[in-house]
């Protein structure tokens, strides 16, 4: 009896170390079958990732990207594609499709400041995300259209700086300068309506005073764009505007140097006597009366200083080296001064 016991147990020993042996061996199979199971799906999504997933390298980073009105899945997708966006087409389209948000794009511009994953771009996509913010832009007082153009066409993507242009100069001196929040995809027409309702919106502030001086708005505006190059205050271009007023009063030339500036590029210490006798329509040298236009855009403060002028008896000014501006009744008077001052 006692050694059928102890063979009895001998066998459950037996069979217990064989069932654990091959529970280990099993388990440790499992861990290397997991194992390779895990790279292997690892493999796969790390080069979905690579391949289809992240960014491309030459991914339209600031650059505007548009979807057209009614653009469908495919052309959405295949645009995206060509224009550096996503790796894959047929990846964007299986993604949105799967989701089920296929008929829910936005159109219009999008903009990344950085690269997205395609995933990103999907969502932005569909719940439109277009990441567009103001862009501020600021036109200094006395700016040409000429400078306008420069400005604008270098922060803003759909601005057409040559059409700007060609509409902008026949309105010279009545863009308002100002600071001006565009967003990225603002045009060249929209800038230019912009830039003319502020103006005329400035303009009705001072309607009153405008009206009361009596002289054409347009001679206003060209001798306001006057003052704002010749003087740097207040005091000074109200002054300034009484003897180019007084000037104009007594048919004199204006003999203004600013003008120059606007069709030569060229200040008053600059000017030669070849430059003083061209035959230019803006060289009020020669030619009687405003010039023909504006040479930039006046500030509301040179446009107030053209309509008050401070009444006195000068015909003549002079601004030396350190813009200090000085005036003389006589030419033998500012012949003397300009000697005093300039040394010439």
């Amino acid at each position: 009896m006692q050694s059928f016991k102890e063979s009895l147990e001998h066998f459950f020993d037996r069979s217990s170390a064989s069932l654990l042996h091959i529970s280990e061996r099993w388990r440790v199979h499992a861990n290397r079958r997991t194992l390779l199971a895990l790279i292997f799906g690892g493999t796969i999504v790390l080069t979905l990732y690579i391949g289809v997933v992240q960014p491309p390298e030459r991914f339209p980073v600031d650059t505007l990207v548009t979807i057209p009105q009614g653009a469908t899945l495919s052309e959405t997708a295949e645009s995206f594609q060509r224009e550096g966006v996503v790796r894959s087409s047929v990846a964007l389209k299986f993604l949105l499709t799967l989701s089920g948000k296929q008929d829910e794009i936005h159109a219009g511009d999008y903009l990344f400041k950085e690269p997205k994953n395609m995933f990103v771009v999907a969502r932005a996509i569909v719940i439109g995300a277009y990441g567009l913010e103001p862009t501020r832009i600021r036109v200094p007082e006395g700016a040409t259209t000429a400078k306008m153009a420069r400005i604008f066409g270098s922060q803003l993507q759909r601005f057409d700086e040559e059409r700007f242009l060609k509409n902008a100069q026949p309105q010279e001196g009545y863009l308002f300068p100002d600071t001006y929040f565009f967003l990225p995809n603002a045009t060249d027409e929209l800038v230019l309506l912009t830039m003319r309702q502020n103006f005329d919106a400035h303009v009705a502030t001072i309607q009153g005073v405008l009206e009361t001086f009596g002289k054409p708005l347009n001679d206003i505006v060209i001798m306001a764009s006057l003052l704002e190059r010749e003087a740097e205050n207040t005091e000074d271009r109200r002054k300034i505007a009484g003897v180019l007023w007084n000037r104009l009063d007594r048919d004199m030339l204006l003999q203004v140097d600013a003008a120059f500036i606007y069709t030569l590029g060229k200040g008053s210490f600059e000017l030669t006597i070849e430059d003083l006798s061209s035959d230019d329509p803006y060289n009020t040298y020669v030619y009687k009366g405003l010039p023909p236009g504006a040479i930039g855009s006046p500030s509301l403060d040179s446009l107030l200083a053209a309509v008050t002028p401070v009444e006195h008896n000068y015909l003549y000014y002079l601004a030396d080296r350190n813009h200090v501006t000085h005036y003389s009744k006589t030419y033998q008077e500012h012949l003397r001064k300009k000697r005093l001052y300039l040394g010439s």
